[in-house]
């Protein structure tokens, strides 16, 4: 049986603290924004998808926010396998294949080496490590067209300008800076105990990193691999200059597919084609951006 005297005590509670109304202004201008945002950013996807699906029968009447009265597939078939990029009409599957040859590599190496990086800077500090470390942050602040030209020099004096292997490492150069930036902050979050701790059993440099750090470093993983393959896949400029013609990516063939001044200017398989070129970091957000989070609250920011 329920003490009489609860009841005025939850009485008096309540008089004292009156319940919150849900819909707040602050509450109500942050949902407005939020939904303003969300608006601004999916409305050219919208358009994007719509007039992909449309035959420019129905494009040309000017319509351009109305729903396909007829939807097609066709020009998604076209960008994919038989759009002209220039003079070679073999659509965009051709840039698909070389954006993900550069991608695997260069992610895997710039996340390895600015791993190592971290790790060094953060637990062994050699000599002149934090001048090193002051470069190397530098190096993220730098314009790509300062440098590009000494680059090209460069690289053509070694035979790797225009290669596979010569875009992979101008990747992994341009990302190691952040790699390093961001792994050292994450491991500096970690207890310096433990590192003493694996000295102390006989671990050395190698054996503590493979068996100690990387698998304690998965949520920063994350975090590395979703800005370095996001952001490898969306370049331009560096894909331009230094893939030569054989090996150009994906957001170079858009281009190429867009700007093409050959025969009609078919807007469903531009669209088309762009939606496909943002897929895959589009998939990406999508299916890992929580972990995203995870990340950088686990420490990607700290130190």
């Amino acid at each position: 049986m329920q003490d009489p005297s609860v009841a005025p005590v939850a009485l008096q509670r309540t008089a004292a603290h009156p319940r919150r109304s849900a819909w707040t202004p602050a509450r109500i201008g942050l949902y407005a924004f939020l939904l303003t945002a969300a608006v601004f950013f999916l409305f050219p996807l919208y358009v994007m998808l719509i007039t992909s699906v449309k035959p420019m029968e129905e494009i040309r009447l000017g319509n351009l926010f109305s729903l396909p009265v007829r939807i097609t597939l066709e020009p998604w078939a076209t960008a994919w396998s038989s759009a002209c990029t220039g003079l070679q009409c073999e659509g965009i599957q051709g840039g698909f294949f070389n954006s993900v040859a550069i991608v695997v590599p260069s992610t895997i190496l710039s996340i390895l080496v600015g791993a190592l990086n971290g790790y060094a800077l953060s637990f062994w500090k050699p000599r002149g490590g934090s001048l090193l470390f002051g470069i190397l942050l530098l190096g993220a602040f730098v314009p790509y067209q300062v440098i590009m030209f000494p680059l090209v020099r460069a690289f053509a004096a070694v035979s790797l300008f225009g290669t596979l292997p010569g875009i992979v490492l101008i990747h992994t150069i341009f990302g190691m800076p952040v790699m390093t930036l961001l792994f050292r902050n994450y491991y500096t979050s970690i207890p310096n105990e433990l590192f003493k701790a694996a000295r102390i059993d006989g671990g050395g440099f190698w054996r503590i990193f493979l068996q100690l750090m990387l698998p304690m470093s998965l949520p920063i993983l994350v975090v590395a691999v979703i800005m370095q393959v996001t952001g490898i896949w969306n370049d331009f400029i560096l894909g331009l200059v230094f893939a030569g013609r054989d090996h150009l990516p994906m957001t170079v063939q858009l281009n190429n597919i867009i700007n093409t001044t050959t025969g009609e200017r078919l807007y469903n398989v531009n669209m088309a084609a762009t939606v496909l070129t943002s897929l895959v970091p589009l998939l990406i957000y999508l299916v890992s951006g929580r972990w995203f989070v995870r990340g950088i609250a686990a420490g990607a920011v700290k130190g």
